[in-house]
């Protein structure tokens, strides 16, 4: 029974990532400190194979101690509200966190994922984003925390893969969603459900001419363990290419929970990106992977998910 450990693992995308591996006959050992991670997530886990440590991987202690085949490192805060709230601790994950699980993965030669994001790309000048491209990214704006914290976490994994020859994996996530995203998220996908099953008017930034491309969780997953698997040390970016304005998406969304009220306008945040599309031909030729949730399905079961939480 392969050993794993997921970062992060009581998080929206981490929990769903641990009952995936489980699903695979792994051994899951999943730690979260609980910042943004919530206990409701994991609690549906009665796995014998699924182990919880509440630490902090900025961290050392005894979840530092154990062997590991594979490690999954989805540990930290990747909202709005989070930028201007824990700066410094989202710094402090993909700095020191995740050079605490390189070395873990040094010590145990185990394969481990960096889970990087679209966002450091920034507010691109390339359309689609591939993998090639520098991106155009703000350092000292509100979202360079987040920014900068990812294409540092990417360089230090570079720098344990030339010098001691360390198995990393790249991926870069674009705007995924589903069950258990955060209520007071501050993304686009819980704000407009939440506001929308509340009877309140769905805020649009801007005039929602912004586009985002929306990968359902359960295709992530599967983007994670198959690059996992494969032998690619390049990024690797994973979502879904099909491309939706904001104003299109609160559209649906406003649709979909028989929400009457208008739209409220409010100007764009700094530096949010207006456009926002992965280029996946890596992940189809090296990986052989695409997405195979459709929209509407996967809205169906996000919507299930907040009418549960109200």
């Amino acid at each position: 029974m392969k050993k794993v450990l997921v970062a992060g693992g009581a998080g929206f995308i981490g929990s769903h990532l641990c009952e995936f591996l489980l699903s695979k006959g792994c051994h899951v050992t999943c730690v979260d400190n609980f910042i943004t991670g919530q206990k409701k997530n994991i609690a549906g886990i009665k796995s014998p194979n699924f182990k919880f440590v509440e630490a902090d991987i900025t961290q050392s202690g005894s979840w530092s101690e154990g062997q590991f085949e594979e490690i999954y490192n989805l540990a930290s805060p990747a909202s709005p509200i989070d930028f201007e709230k824990i700066p410094l601790k989202i710094l402090e994950c993909s700095s020191l966190g995740h050079r605490n699980l390189l070395e873990l993965a040094r010590k145990n030669d185990a394969r481990i994922l960096f889970a990087s994001t679209s966002e450091v790309y920034g507010d691109p000048e390339v359309h689609p984003q591939r993998e090639s491209y520098f991106g155009n990214v703000n350092t000292v704006g509100i979202r360079g925390c987040y920014d900068e914290a990812k294409r540092f976490g990417e360089a230090l994994s570079m720098a344990y893969h030339r010098q001691f020859g360390t198995k990393i994996r790249l991926i870069r996530i674009f705007n995924t969603y589903g069950p258990r995203m955060r209520e007071t998220d501050g993304r686009i996908i819980p704000n407009f459900f939440m506001q929308g099953l509340n009877g309140e008017s769905l805020t649009i930034y801007g005039e929602g001419q912004q586009t985002r491309s929306f990968c359902y969780v359960a295709d992530m997953c599967e983007g994670m363990y198959a690059l996992v698997q494969s032998e690619e040390t390049r990024p690797v970016n994973i979502g879904n290419p099909t491309e939706l304005t904001v104003l299109e998406m609160a559209e649906t969304v406003k649709k979909l929970t028989g929400n009457t009220k208008p739209f409220a306008y409010k100007p764009l945040p700094e530096n949010d990106p207006k456009m926002r599309r992965p280029d996946i031909a890596r992940a189809k030729d090296v990986l052989k992977w695409q997405p195979r949730v459709s929209l509407e399905q996967g809205l169906d079961a996000t919507l299930k998910y907040f009418k549960s939480q109200l």
